[in-house]
């Protein structure tokens, strides 16, 4: 198992040890004692997972204030553009994202800690996309901004297609708009 760098310090990409041969795959999708040596002590709660088609975008989403989530994020089928930016009040980083690709093959997993928004874009149809969560999912506490916001600069991938958003993603306001995440 390997931690890879991102664009943000902390944020965390992992690249599990996954052992192919003729029959298929195995990997350890996770394991406390090695993530608590990668910096990531979360206690998960709730498990999620969604199936999209190709150029589905979802988020930019958080919880905010004591429901905040920490997510442990992969690919089980297919591949998504990923993107975390940086929401914490005060934070020298606030506004800024990083972005991953994440893919079944390439198997990596992507830690997102509690203040940072959330989303991706779907790059395959049937693409499987699970979630692992610190925290139990409170509807009143949840929040989101615009995913295509010129201030936050994120390089989204060209879908192929006009973005798919849910209605509640399309009326999300601009990160100048949103109330940074407090603890």
């Amino acid at each position: 198992m390997e931690l890879l760098p991102t664009s943000l310090p902390d944020l965390k990409l992992i690249a599990p040890d996954v052992f192919r041969d003729s029959r298929g795959y195995f990997m350890e999708t996770y394991n406390a004692a090695r993530y608590r040596e990668f910096g990531i002590d979360a206690v998960f709660v709730q498990d999620n997972e969604s199936r999209s088609a190709r150029g589905v975008v979802r988020g930019l989403h958080w919880q905010a204030g004591a429901a905040a989530q920490a997510k442990l994020v992969r690919v089980i089928r297919g591949a998504v553009w990923d993107v975390a930016v940086d929401i914490r009040k005060g934070s020298p980083t606030f506004g800024r994202h990083a972005a991953v690709m994440l893919t079944a093959e390439n198997a990596r997993q992507f830690f997102i800690p509690r203040g940072f928004a959330h989303g991706f874009a779907v790059l395959e149809d049937d693409t499987v996309f699970a979630y692992k969560c610190d925290n139990l999912y409170c509807p009143s506490a949840e929040r989101g901004m615009r995913f295509d916001d010129p201030a936050l600069g994120i390089p989204w991938p060209d879908l192929g297609c006009t973005p798919i958003l849910s209605a509640k993603d399309l009326r999300h306001p601009p990160l100048a708009d949103i109330e940074p995440w407090e603890p």
